[in-house]
């Protein structure tokens, strides 16, 4: 079953309504996660102590309309400013190491490797991306970055500029490189995926045509490929944004995209992209395209 979760920063203040809010939204369930690492110690008898500064986590069916959460949230008076959060697809299986026994190496298109770093390389002619899937989302193994690895594999990348937007694991900011893309920059709002996606490259050896930026940080430049493997609702809402960092003529790929919502995500872009026919994978879609 498909999964999606909202990230919220949040204080030991307003964690707990935070919390009654989710539920009230319709989470399956809610989680408190250290921001700082800050430990704490035996609290009094009967009482919960949360961090100064925490992560609540909540978790939804994929179909659920986050729209509907976010609304709940900002129109909630107690917790008087606005909120840091991010929402992003999960693996369908169990992302707890111990999987690892059961992880191998995936081979997408005719010359693309995603191979887990404990494994043995099964050809080492072919273009192999050395991959610890422990710190961000982003193995290869969901569908929707299927999608995106099997289109990268399909195009002629040899001295282009790709940007990876939402970047993750930076499975597909390092396949690019390792297909012939000459730069490859990486956005994301997590600086944990920018540190997942800087410690693989240096794994692949390929950090020195990767850069990561936080969007505030990003500066100004024209892509000649733009994936996006992220959710049909920032995808919708950011369009302007994504757009902006392709040149006429090139290439995008988008997804994290339920089918019902693929339809909707093709209306938007299509004022500027000329697109392809829409791809399948299980629950999941891509949609893709040139830029006019």
């Amino acid at each position: 079953m498909a999964w999606i979760q909202i990230r919220i920063n949040a204080s030991a203040d307003n964690a707990d309504l935070i919390s009654d809010l989710l539920m009230e939204a319709g989470s399956a369930s809610v989680t408190f996660m250290d921001a700082k690492d800050t430990p704490i110690y035996e609290p009094k008898l009967g009482t919960v102590q949360l961090w100064a500064d925490t992560i609540v986590i909540g978790l939804f069916e994929a179909n659920h309309d986050m729209n509907s959460v976010t609304a709940l949230l900002n129109a909630n008076n107690a917790l008087k400013q606005p909120l840091v959060y991010k929402i992003e697809q999960l693996e369908d299986k169990d992302w707890e190491r111990e999987w690892m026994d059961n992880f191998f190496p995936i081979q997408f298109g005719e010359r693309l490797w995603i191979c887990p770093s404990w494994r043995d390389i099964p050809d080492p002619d072919a273009v192999n991306v050395l991959l610890d899937p422990g710190l961000a989302f982003g193995t290869g193994t969901h569908a929707t970055t299927s999608l995106c690895l099997k289109w990268l594999e399909s195009q002629d990348l040899t001295g282009k500029t790709v940007v990876d937007f939402g970047c993750g694991s930076g499975i597909l900011g390092i396949a690019a490189i390792k297909l012939g893309a000459e730069r490859m920059i990486g956005i994301d709002i997590d600086p944990q995926a920018l540190e997942a996606s800087l410690d693989n490259a240096q794994r692949n050896g390929v950090a020195d045509k990767l850069e990561v930026y936080l969007p505030e940080n990003q500066p100004e430049f024209s892509a000649d490929i733009v994936v996006a493997n992220i959710l049909a609702q920032p995808l919708r809402e950011l369009h302007n944004v994504i757009l902006g960092l392709l040149k006429p003529g090139g290439k995008i790929a988008m997804s994290g995209i339920l089918a019902e919502q693929a339809q909707s995500v093709a209306d938007i872009y299509a004022p500027n992209i000329v697109l392809d026919e829409v791809a399948v994978e299980g629950d999941w879609t891509r949609v893709s395209g040139v830029k006019k």
